[in-house]
């Protein structure tokens, strides 16, 4: 029996990283070339300071454009939110350190538990650095849930 076993155990430790692999939201290379929806500064007193104070800048790529436009986001697009802290001096607010690179990329078959959406965060902008793994649901799904009527995306396209 056990030499049955171990085969069929030691395939799926081949498979099943190459699932949750397939799982992952790619980093959007190239986003700050993509179009800029808006930007907007959390700061002190906001109820989300604390995970998303600073400034962001949002960018969609052309199919997230499209999905603005509509209402319904088509699969491939890709909304990224580039969060910074928020450096004051001088009367000015600038920018300092990247914080985060937030990532929303619609596959309605692949993230089909989290309203087509897949969700990432990478720290410091950094491809390696992935904050999100398998917490998608409780961690950012659960926020965008209310905003299902736009198809869970908070964002509106500005003028």
């Amino acid at each position: 029996m056990l030499k049955h076993f171990l085969p069929a155990l030691a395939s799926m430790a081949v498979v099943l990283p190459a699932i949750a692999a397939e799982l992952q939201v790619p980093y959007p290379t190239g986003y700050r070339d993509w179009h800029h929806v808006k930007s907007m500064v959390i700061d002190k007193g906001h109820p989300l300071y604390e995970a998303f104070g600073g400034i962001h800048h949002l960018y969609a790529n052309p199919k997230a454009v499209a999905g603005y436009k509509s209402g319904k986001f088509p699969d491939g697009a890709v909304i990224v939110f580039d969060l910074l802290e928020a450096k004051s001096a001088d009367n000015a607010v600038t920018e300092g350190p990247r914080k985060v690179v937030g990532v929303m990329h619609k596959n309605t078959k692949r993230y089909a538990a989290t309203g087509g959406w897949g969700f990432e965060g990478f720290a410091g902008g950094d491809q390696a650095n992935r904050v999100v793994p398998d917490n998608a649901a409780s961690a950012c799904f659960s926020c965008h849930e209310p905003q299902k009527g736009h198809d869970y995306v908070f964002s509106r396209l500005r003028d």
